[in-house]
């Protein structure tokens, strides 16, 4: 009966110990799981952490080659726009800009036909008043602003003014002019 008690006893004992080891192992195995759940979160979450700190990056390092761009091409397009300047004023020494201006002037003339049309030209042009007077036959003003060159013309009557001054398509010019990318794209 001793026998029987102890075997039964040591029964009792593995059973316990059994039921223990069970618990701890589904423990362990739980402990486990929720370990390498988190840490892929914490995988994902660094992974997503440096994506955005790589977008980021990669956003302010376009945004400098933008600006560095646009300075450049600023740069670019003053100098092309102080060349067309230069060549303007070799192109006023010339008797083809004699011949727009008289062009200019008897064509806004015509325009107004018999209302009184107000023409002026630039006072860099002053020297060729007469001659342009003389050679169109019409009244013309040297205009206190200095519009670089070519013609203006007021016809009070109809509020209509002609502006031919090089100031005003140069600006224009300017105003529109933009580089396009080796695809055509702004």
């Amino acid at each position: 009966m001793q026998a029987s008690s102890m075997e039964q006893a040591r029964a009792e004992g593995n059973a316990i110990i059994d039921s223990h080891r069970e618990a701890l192992e589904k423990l362990f195995q739980d402990h486990k799981t929720e370990a390498e759940h988190q840490a892929e979160t914490r995988v994902k979450a660094e992974t997503t952490n440096a994506k955005l700190r790589y977008n980021q990056a990669l956003a302010r390092s376009q945004l400098e080659i933008k600006r560095r761009q646009g300075k450049v091409q600023q740069e670019l397009k003053d100098k092309i726009f102080d060349e067309t300047r230069s060549l303007l004023d070799d192109y006023m020494k010339t008797e083809a800009y004699r011949s727009f201006l008289m062009k200019c002037i008897l064509q806004a003339c015509d325009f107004a036909g018999s209302d009184p049309v107000t023409i002026y030209i630039s006072p860099s042009d002053k020297e060729k008043l007469a001659d342009l007077e003389n050679a169109t036959g019409a009244k013309l003003t040297v205009s206190a602003e200095d519009f670089i060159g070519g013609m203006r013309a007021v016809i009070r009557e109809r509020n209509v003014l002609i502006d031919n001054s090089f100031k005003t398509q140069l600006r224009n010019e300017y105003d529109k002019f933009i580089f396009l990318g080796g695809d055509g794209i702004a």
